[in-house]
């Protein structure tokens, strides 16, 4: 299956809060859009692995993508290394898909930053025909993302460019709670950590709103590049 859009998490849920109103919208526009999970978040404080597998089927039901796969890399410890990057490169040559959305530059947790550069690293050395890689006893053919793109985490990284997502916050916001032991319940008797506060819930929404108020829209999600973003003219930008 071809995807237009293709978005890695170093955890189950880091899609959803990165960049879950894009991909939503994308995906109302029929972009057909799968998700990547490095690991199974195994070392999370709250939760399992095996209840997390059934929030993130959940979660990706709610956005509605084509595909969700975990490569179950070890959470906290993987590596970019050659290992590494081949399973990842067996899921860009997979979907071949246009565009990848990956973890922030650099963030809270040390996952994150990882996986990012993991991910970026992988997408360019998909490309190189004399790399090879199987699926299923057949060789793969050589695939390069025409572009690479960078969520915002915990850091309020600045963006380098915002996307709309004006009527599809609601829609994130469900698909991020559907990891209902991650995230803030009043009732929970698990261990606190930064994002079960009724504080970091109210984030999605009120960092959202930031950005849209900056470009003049309601809600808004910011992304990093890895070269400069183009316009076709002058008048292209909203």
């Amino acid at each position: 299956m071809k995807l237009d859009i293709l978005a890695f998490g170093a955890h189950p849920d880091d899609v959803e809060l990165g960049a879950g109103a894009t991909i939503a919208k994308e995906i109302s526009l029929g972009k057909k859009v799968g998700i990547i999970d490095l690991t199974q978040g195994e070392l999370g404080t709250r939760g399992s692995k095996e209840l997390r597998k059934i929030e993130a089927t959940n979660a990706a039901e709610i956005l509605g993508v084509s595909v969700r796969e975990n490569l179950k890399f070890a959470d906290g410890f993987f590596m970019n290394d050659k290992e590494h990057q081949l399973e990842i490169i067996k899921m860009i040559r997979k979907y071949q898909p246009e565009i990848v959305l990956c973890n922030a530059i650099e963030d809270r947790h040390i996952d994150h930053g990882k996986g990012s550069k993991l991910v970026s690293d992988a997408c360019f050395l998909s490309g190189l025909q004399k790399i090879v890689t199987e699926i299923g006893g057949e060789q793969q053919e050589k695939w390069r993302p025409k572009l690479v793109y960078h969520y915002i985490q915990w850091k309020n990284i600045d963006p380098d460019f915002v996307v709309d997502v004006t009527g599809f916050m609601d829609k994130k916001k469900e698909s991020v709670m559907a990891y209902s032991s991650q995230f803030y319940d009043p009732n929970s008797k698990e261990p606190q950590t930064p994002i079960t506060s009724e504080n970091f819930t109210d984030s999605i929404n009120y960092r959202a709103r930031d950005l849209g108020r900056l470009i003049g829209v309601d809600a808004a999600e910011g992304f990093t590049v890895e070269r400069f973003v183009a316009v076709a003219s002058l008048d292209k930008l909203i």
